[in-house]
């Protein structure tokens, strides 16, 4: 059996919130719907697809609101449609990061050693995934820039993915192999910095002690309470953190770490100082 996709585990999630918040249990929605409570447990747990009109049933008695109502609807329809990156080999975390992206209004990004995948050039991203990630073949380096790129049409899309990204300055001032990387990479913050949707901002080294301390993070939005996620990366795995009073505590570390960086043209100004540095 194929495991199920982050859309349905979202969904099954979001039921599940929805209906204790209505203090239903399986056997209440299953007299007030006619769904079975066997049916809707398997929902719950994402174990089965879920049919739009099943949700919408569910979600008229659960009282969710419109935008809300939408949302999971979307996520209903689409649960089980295959992404264009299961076409490669990516482990199902980092399928469920794409995903999660493709879905995401927001990302709220801090990174204390690497740019940003979102914003990485492609001879960065080959220089950090082959550093991170020892033991990969070239092949498999080269596969996984080919992803990282993709990923990146979400800041380009119709409705562009809204991205704040705070970078510590040990980031931009490590050395990458090769003649004008760092520059390249430098020049791309500086062009996507010119993206409406976007704002960049550097934490400088000498920054007093902040919550950016802990290591990095990503916060991925979807405009509506309780659907944000966390994503924390360490060097042989990842973790997501769903939990609404641990992703707020994310929300407020990142809030602080927005005070302390530099301002956006502060940082435009030293990215720019520092690519002088790297081409001299």
């Amino acid at each position: 059996m194929a495991p199920p996709t982050v859309r349905r585990r979202r969904l099954g999630m979001e039921l599940r919130r929805l209906r204790d918040q209505a203090g239903l249990t399986l056997e209440d929605v299953e007299a007030r719907t006619g769904l079975s409570a066997s049916k809707l447990s398997r929902l719950e747990s994402a174990t089965r697809g879920a049919r739009p009109a099943d949700v919408e049933l569910l979600l008229g008695l659960f009282g969710a609101d419109e935008a809300h109502s939408e949302f999971l609807l979307s996520l209903a329809k689409n649960g089980g449609k295959r992404g264009w990156w299961q076409t490669y080999d990516i482990t199902p975390v980092y399928a469920d990061l794409i995903s999660l992206e493709g879905d995401a209004a927001s990302v709220s990004n801090y990174e204390t050693l690497l740019v940003p995948g979102l914003l990485q050039t492609a001879a960065y991203a080959r220089a950090a995934i082959g550093a991170v990630g020892m033991t990969r073949t070239p092949e498999e380096v080269s596969r996984l820039v080919e992803v990282r790129m993709a990923r990146q049409s979400v800041l380009t899309r119709p409705t562009p993915l809204k991205l704040r990204a705070i970078i510590h300055e040990a980031a931009l001032t490590a050395r990458a192999p090769g003649t004008g990387v760092m520059r390249d990479q430098l020049q791309r913050l500086l062009d996507v910095a010119e993206y409406p949707q976007v704002t960049i901002q550097v934490l400088p080294a000498d920054a007093a002690l902040h919550p950016g301390a802990a290591g990095s993070f990503a916060i991925l939005g979807f405009g509506l309470p309780g659907l944000d996620v966390v994503l924390l990366e360490h060097l042989n795995s990842s973790l997501y953190i769903e939990e609404s009073a641990d992703v707020d505590g994310y929300t407020e570390a990142f809030e602080r770490l927005t005070a302390s960086a530099l301002s956006f043209d502060q940082s435009l100004t030293f990215i720019e100082d520092k690519k002088k540095e790297a081409g001299s």
